[in-house]
């Protein structure tokens, strides 16, 4: 499986998010621009020592990253969805990504993907927008790696 973060603010969440990857032998993949240095310690606290773990690739922007993955399964993980996450039958090697912490995954990307957007289910408020970042992200991945079986994890 294949973790895409577009344009991630919080270290702290990529982090976790990282830590996650290198634990469950799933790529992640960063979006540019980044809210933050790869060598910032609330990353690295956060990602603990499994930084060595970690297949990681970093892109200039979502056309490098189309650029440099083409002929891709895209998952897009948006509150703007009617799919529910746990409805999608995730390809083995699929990319699921997930927007930035403030604003999520702009409009263009959303129009160039229709049919490959869902979400988390959560109450109807104004205030309770969305979950945390790297929570959604294990939810999702834990879904889509049950689906395989967990092939190769213990």
């Amino acid at each position: 499986m294949n973790i895409v973060l577009y344009q991630p603010e919080i270290p702290q969440n990529t982090g976790n998010i990282a830590r996650t990857c290198a634990t469950t032998e799933t790529k992640l993949h960063l979006i540019k621009p980044l809210g933050f240095s790869l060598d910032e310690k609330h990353l690295k606290r956060a990602g603990l020592d499994y930084w060595d773990l970690l297949d990681l690739q970093i892109y200039e922007s979502f056309e490098d990253f189309i650029e440099k993955n083409n002929d891709i399964q895209l998952y897009i993980l948006t509150t703007k969805a009617k799919k529910f996450y746990n409805t999608i039958d995730y390809d083995e090697d699929g990319y699921i990504m997930f927007g930035k912490e403030t604003a999520g995954i702009p409009s263009g990307i959303h129009q160039a993907y229709p049919e490959n957007r869902f979400r988390i289910p959560m109450r109807n408020h104004k205030r309770a927008r969305s979950l945390n970042l790297s929570n959604a992200v294990n939810i999702v991945l834990f879904e889509a790696l049950r689906q395989h079986n967990f092939q190769g994890l213990i």
